[in-house]
């Protein structure tokens, strides 16, 4: 059985389960730093919430997969994903740590501990249940 890294809600039911390297974009100038490299196709992206609005350029440009630390499916980011037919797991947590996003009261260390855990690794993305997205490593 895989490991599964990291859970949270499917944003829609797909059967394209995309394969990348999470690459971990905090500002909106490594969204253009990314797209300029050429090298958008290889990697899942990974970003704070769900109304990080400055994703939308690389979500236009073939972006094959994302991974939000918050928000819902009815975000921005939500919204753009079924769009784009990009699969998406919002508030993704990582399944060896006890940290969940709560909307008003969650610390910095839970978005910097996810960051830290999925950056750089080679995963896969499950969207295939109607309720739950998983992170799966590869």
């Amino acid at each position: 059985m895989a490991d599964v890294l990291a859970e949270g809600y499917n944003v829609f039911d797909t059967k394209k389960s995309p394969t990348g390297t999470v690459k971990y974009l905090g500002v909106p100038g490594d969204v253009i730093a990314l797209i300029q490299s050429g090298k958008l196709a290889e990697h899942i992206l990974l970003v704070r919430g769900g109304t990080t609005t400055f994703l939308a350029p690389a979500l236009s440009m073939g972006a094959i997969g994302v991974i939000t630390m918050s928000g819902a499916p009815e975000s921005h980011l939500g919204i753009l994903s079924r769009e784009f037919q990009t699969p998406c797991v919002m508030t993704a947590h990582l399944t060896g740590s006890e940290s969940r996003y709560v909307v008003g009261s969650t610390d910095e260390s839970h978005f910097e501990e996810i960051a830290r855990e999925l950056d750089g690794k080679q995963v896969r993305l499950d969207c295939t249940d109607d309720e739950v997205g998983r992170v799966v490593a590869i």
